[in-house]
Protein backbone atom coordinates (compact mmCIF):
# COMPACT_ATOMS: atom_id res chain seq x y z
CA UNK A 1 0.00 0.00 0.00
CA UNK A 2 1.28 3.45 -0.83
CA UNK A 3 2.11 5.70 2.10
CA UNK A 4 0.06 8.88 2.34
CA UNK A 5 1.88 11.87 0.95
CA UNK A 6 3.45 14.28 3.41
CA UNK A 7 3.68 11.58 6.11
CA UNK A 8 6.70 9.53 7.22
CA UNK A 9 7.05 7.15 10.12
CA UNK A 10 8.65 8.76 13.14
CA UNK A 11 8.92 12.19 11.54
CA UNK A 12 6.74 15.17 10.81
CA UNK A 13 7.54 17.12 7.71
CA UNK A 14 6.61 20.72 7.10
CA UNK A 15 5.55 21.80 3.62
CA UNK A 16 5.57 25.36 2.43
CA UNK A 17 3.00 24.50 -0.22
CA UNK A 18 0.84 21.49 -1.15
CA UNK A 19 2.49 18.78 -3.18
CA UNK A 20 1.51 18.42 -6.82
CA UNK A 21 2.20 16.05 -9.66
CA UNK A 22 5.45 16.76 -11.57
CA UNK A 23 7.39 14.94 -14.26
CA UNK A 24 10.81 14.55 -12.63
CA UNK A 25 13.56 11.99 -13.06
CA UNK A 26 12.71 10.56 -9.66
CA UNK A 27 9.04 10.13 -10.60
CA UNK A 28 9.92 8.56 -13.93
CA UNK A 29 12.18 6.09 -12.14
CA UNK A 30 9.34 5.17 -9.79
CA UNK A 31 7.00 4.69 -12.76
CA UNK A 32 9.51 2.37 -14.41
CA UNK A 33 9.79 0.33 -11.23
CA UNK A 34 6.00 0.14 -10.92
CA UNK A 35 5.72 -0.95 -14.56
CA UNK A 36 8.21 -3.75 -13.94
CA UNK A 37 6.24 -4.86 -10.89
CA UNK A 38 2.96 -4.79 -12.82
CA UNK A 39 4.42 -7.00 -15.53
CA UNK A 40 5.07 -9.65 -12.89
CA UNK A 41 1.52 -9.47 -11.50
CA UNK A 42 -1.50 -11.45 -12.78
CA UNK A 43 -3.52 -9.92 -15.60
CA UNK A 44 -6.42 -8.98 -13.33
CA UNK A 45 -4.15 -6.55 -11.44
CA UNK A 46 -2.74 -4.84 -14.53
CA UNK A 47 -5.81 -2.71 -15.26
CA UNK A 48 -5.28 -0.16 -12.51
CA UNK A 49 -6.72 3.33 -12.75
CA UNK A 50 -10.18 4.49 -13.79
CA UNK A 51 -12.04 4.26 -17.12
CA UNK A 52 -12.58 6.91 -19.75
CA UNK A 53 -16.16 7.79 -20.58
CA UNK A 54 -17.10 6.69 -24.11
CA UNK A 55 -18.71 10.05 -24.90
CA UNK A 56 -15.44 11.96 -25.31
CA UNK A 57 -15.85 14.69 -27.95
CA UNK A 58 -13.68 17.58 -29.03
CA UNK A 59 -15.05 20.97 -29.95
CA UNK A 60 -13.52 24.31 -30.90
CA UNK A 61 -16.64 26.18 -29.77
CA UNK A 62 -16.81 28.20 -26.52
CA UNK A 63 -16.51 26.00 -23.44
CA UNK A 64 -17.11 26.04 -19.72
CA UNK A 65 -14.75 25.44 -16.81
CA UNK A 66 -15.89 24.68 -13.26
CA UNK A 67 -13.87 25.46 -10.12
CA UNK A 68 -14.93 23.87 -6.84
CA UNK A 69 -13.53 25.83 -3.93
CA UNK A 70 -13.01 24.64 -0.33
CA UNK A 71 -13.66 20.99 -1.09
CA UNK A 72 -13.48 18.70 1.93
CA UNK A 73 -10.93 16.12 0.79
CA UNK A 74 -8.60 15.31 3.66
CA UNK A 75 -6.68 12.13 4.39
CA UNK A 76 -5.85 10.92 7.90
CA UNK A 77 -4.69 7.73 9.56
CA UNK A 78 -7.69 6.18 11.30
CA UNK A 79 -6.65 3.11 13.23
CA UNK A 80 -4.10 1.30 11.10
CA UNK A 81 -5.11 2.62 7.69
CA UNK A 82 -5.28 5.94 5.88
CA UNK A 83 -8.79 7.05 4.96
CA UNK A 84 -10.59 9.96 3.35
CA UNK A 85 -12.37 11.65 6.25
CA UNK A 86 -16.15 12.00 6.13
CA UNK A 87 -18.75 12.96 8.73
CA UNK A 88 -20.69 9.68 8.57
CA UNK A 89 -17.87 7.21 9.18
CA UNK A 90 -15.41 9.27 11.21
CA UNK A 91 -17.55 11.44 13.50
CA UNK A 92 -16.01 10.06 16.70
CA UNK A 93 -12.46 10.32 15.31
CA UNK A 94 -13.07 13.93 14.29
CA UNK A 95 -14.52 14.91 17.66
CA UNK A 96 -11.57 13.35 19.47
CA UNK A 97 -9.30 15.54 17.36
CA UNK A 98 -11.36 18.69 18.08
CA UNK A 99 -12.75 18.89 14.56
CA UNK A 100 -16.33 19.54 13.52
CA UNK A 101 -17.71 16.47 11.68
CA UNK A 102 -20.04 18.74 9.72
CA UNK A 103 -17.04 20.24 7.94
CA UNK A 104 -15.99 16.91 6.42
CA UNK A 105 -18.35 16.37 3.48
CA UNK A 106 -16.55 14.82 0.49
CA UNK A 107 -19.98 13.63 -0.66
CA UNK A 108 -20.66 17.18 -1.86
CA UNK A 109 -17.71 17.03 -4.25
CA UNK A 110 -18.86 13.59 -5.42
CA UNK A 111 -22.39 14.80 -6.16
CA UNK A 112 -21.15 17.88 -8.00
CA UNK A 113 -18.71 15.92 -10.18
CA UNK A 114 -21.44 13.47 -11.19
CA UNK A 115 -23.78 16.35 -12.05
CA UNK A 116 -21.14 18.02 -14.24
CA UNK A 117 -19.75 14.96 -15.98
CA UNK A 118 -23.17 13.38 -16.61
CA UNK A 119 -24.59 16.54 -18.21
CA UNK A 120 -25.39 16.83 -21.94
CA UNK A 121 -23.13 19.89 -21.80
CA UNK A 122 -20.13 17.65 -21.15
CA UNK A 123 -21.23 14.94 -23.58
CA UNK A 124 -21.46 17.59 -26.31
CA UNK A 125 -17.77 18.38 -25.79
CA UNK A 126 -18.30 21.81 -24.23
CA UNK A 127 -16.65 21.13 -20.85
CA UNK A 128 -13.06 22.34 -20.71
CA UNK A 129 -12.06 21.02 -17.29
CA UNK A 130 -13.01 20.84 -13.62
CA UNK A 131 -10.64 22.12 -10.93
CA UNK A 132 -11.01 21.25 -7.26
CA UNK A 133 -9.38 23.36 -4.55
CA UNK A 134 -9.35 21.60 -1.18
CA UNK A 135 -9.51 23.23 2.25
CA UNK A 136 -5.82 22.36 2.63
CA UNK A 137 -4.93 24.22 -0.58
CA UNK A 138 -4.38 21.21 -2.85
CA UNK A 139 -5.41 21.91 -6.45
CA UNK A 140 -6.80 18.98 -8.47
CA UNK A 141 -7.48 18.82 -12.20
CA UNK A 142 -10.29 16.58 -13.46
CA UNK A 143 -10.40 15.80 -17.18
CA UNK A 144 -13.88 16.10 -18.76
CA UNK A 145 -13.92 12.52 -20.05
CA UNK A 146 -13.10 10.76 -16.79
CA UNK A 147 -15.71 8.35 -15.45
CA UNK A 148 -16.10 9.09 -11.75
CA UNK A 149 -17.23 6.09 -9.61
CA UNK A 150 -20.98 6.11 -9.03
CA UNK A 151 -20.83 4.93 -5.42
CA UNK A 152 -19.51 7.15 -2.66
CA UNK A 153 -17.33 4.43 -1.16
CA UNK A 154 -15.47 3.86 -4.42
CA UNK A 155 -15.19 7.62 -4.93
CA UNK A 156 -13.48 7.92 -1.53
CA UNK A 157 -11.06 5.19 -2.59
CA UNK A 158 -10.17 7.08 -5.77
CA UNK A 159 -9.66 10.38 -3.94
CA UNK A 160 -7.53 8.66 -1.31
CA UNK A 161 -5.31 7.17 -4.00
CA UNK A 162 -5.11 10.51 -5.81
CA UNK A 163 -3.97 12.40 -2.71
CA UNK A 164 -1.39 9.72 -1.99
CA UNK A 165 -0.01 9.16 -5.49
CA UNK A 166 -0.71 12.71 -6.82
CA UNK A 167 -2.22 11.37 -10.06
CA UNK A 168 -4.44 8.59 -11.42
CA UNK A 169 -4.15 7.33 -14.98
CA UNK A 170 -6.71 5.83 -17.33
CA UNK A 171 -7.16 2.08 -17.39
CA UNK A 172 -4.40 0.55 -19.50
CA UNK A 173 -3.01 3.97 -20.49
CA UNK A 174 -0.52 6.54 -19.20
CA UNK A 175 -2.90 9.49 -19.63
CA UNK A 176 -3.59 11.16 -16.29
CA UNK A 177 -7.31 11.71 -15.77
CA UNK A 178 -6.97 13.09 -12.25
CA UNK A 179 -3.89 14.86 -10.96
CA UNK A 180 -2.77 17.40 -8.41
CA UNK A 181 -1.32 20.52 -10.04
CA UNK A 182 0.49 23.68 -9.05
CA UNK A 183 -1.41 26.70 -7.72
CA UNK A 184 -2.84 29.16 -8.61
CA UNK A 185 -5.79 27.95 -10.65
CA UNK A 186 -5.89 31.21 -12.65
CA UNK A 187 -2.91 30.12 -14.79
CA UNK A 188 -5.04 27.36 -16.34
CA UNK A 189 -8.12 29.43 -17.17
CA UNK A 190 -9.04 30.63 -20.69
CA UNK A 191 -7.99 34.20 -21.44
CA UNK A 192 -11.24 35.19 -23.14
CA UNK A 193 -13.62 34.11 -20.39
CA UNK A 194 -16.20 35.45 -17.96
CA UNK A 195 -15.37 34.27 -14.42
CA UNK A 196 -18.49 34.03 -12.27
CA UNK A 197 -18.68 33.26 -8.56
CA UNK A 198 -21.82 31.92 -6.84
CA UNK A 199 -23.17 32.46 -3.34
CA UNK A 200 -26.61 32.74 -1.79
CA UNK A 201 -25.29 35.76 0.15
CA UNK A 202 -24.78 37.77 -3.04
CA UNK A 203 -27.15 40.71 -3.41
CA UNK A 204 -27.22 40.19 -7.19
CA UNK A 205 -29.98 37.62 -7.76
CA UNK A 206 -30.36 36.65 -11.42
CA UNK A 207 -32.28 34.30 -13.67
CA UNK A 208 -29.54 32.00 -14.97
CA UNK A 209 -31.13 31.59 -18.40
CA UNK A 210 -31.26 35.36 -18.91
CA UNK A 211 -27.80 35.89 -17.42
CA UNK A 212 -25.90 33.58 -19.80
CA UNK A 213 -27.54 35.29 -22.78
CA UNK A 214 -25.77 38.55 -21.87
CA UNK A 215 -22.32 36.96 -22.32
CA UNK A 216 -20.84 37.24 -25.87
CA UNK A 217 -21.24 34.07 -27.92
CA UNK A 218 -17.47 33.71 -28.48
CA UNK A 219 -16.56 33.93 -24.78
CA UNK A 220 -15.80 30.99 -22.49
CA UNK A 221 -17.43 30.60 -19.07
CA UNK A 222 -15.68 29.93 -15.76
CA UNK A 223 -18.00 29.12 -12.84
CA UNK A 224 -16.71 29.14 -9.26
CA UNK A 225 -18.74 27.34 -6.59
CA UNK A 226 -18.21 26.23 -3.01
CA UNK A 227 -18.03 22.49 -2.34
CA UNK A 228 -18.56 22.75 1.41
CA UNK A 229 -21.59 22.42 3.68
CA UNK A 230 -21.45 25.91 5.21
CA UNK A 231 -19.85 29.28 4.57
CA UNK A 232 -19.07 31.15 1.40
CA UNK A 233 -16.22 31.33 -1.08
CA UNK A 234 -13.92 34.33 -1.27
CA UNK A 235 -11.82 34.68 -4.41
CA UNK A 236 -10.06 37.60 -6.07
CA UNK A 237 -10.21 36.38 -9.66
CA UNK A 238 -13.96 36.48 -10.43
CA UNK A 239 -15.50 39.13 -12.67
CA UNK A 240 -18.97 38.79 -11.19
CA UNK A 241 -20.54 37.43 -8.03
CA UNK A 242 -24.15 36.26 -8.27
CA UNK A 243 -26.95 34.25 -6.69
CA UNK A 244 -29.36 32.27 -8.86
CA UNK A 245 -32.14 31.77 -6.31
CA UNK A 246 -33.79 33.50 -3.38
CA UNK A 247 -33.33 30.23 -1.50
CA UNK A 248 -30.18 28.35 -0.47
CA UNK A 249 -29.34 25.65 -3.02
CA UNK A 250 -27.11 22.62 -2.84
CA UNK A 251 -24.02 22.78 -5.04
CA UNK A 252 -25.28 19.86 -7.15
CA UNK A 253 -28.63 21.55 -7.79
CA UNK A 254 -26.84 24.80 -8.63
CA UNK A 255 -24.78 22.88 -11.20
CA UNK A 256 -27.99 21.57 -12.72
CA UNK A 257 -29.30 25.11 -13.25
CA UNK A 258 -26.00 26.30 -14.72
CA UNK A 259 -25.71 23.40 -17.15
CA UNK A 260 -29.36 23.73 -18.16
CA UNK A 261 -28.94 27.44 -18.92
CA UNK A 262 -25.84 26.84 -21.04
CA UNK A 263 -27.46 23.93 -22.86
CA UNK A 264 -30.31 26.26 -23.75
CA UNK A 265 -27.94 29.01 -24.90
CA UNK A 266 -25.87 26.61 -27.01
CA UNK A 267 -28.88 24.57 -28.29
CA UNK A 268 -27.74 21.30 -26.72
CA UNK A 269 -30.60 18.81 -26.39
Amino acid sequence: MTRAYGVKKGKKRKHTEPKYDRETEEEQQVQEEESQQQEQQPEEDELSGIPIAPSELKSDKPKVTFILERASLEVAKVGKTYQLLNSDEHANFLRKNNKNPGDYRPDITHQVLLAILDSPLNKAGRLQAVYIKTEKGVLIEVKPYVRIPRTFKRFCGVMLELLQKLSISAVGKREKLLRTIKNPVTQYLPINSRKIGFSHSSEKVVDMNDYVKTVPTDMDFVFVLGAMAHGKIETDYTDDYISISEYPLSAAYCIGRICGALEGKWKIL
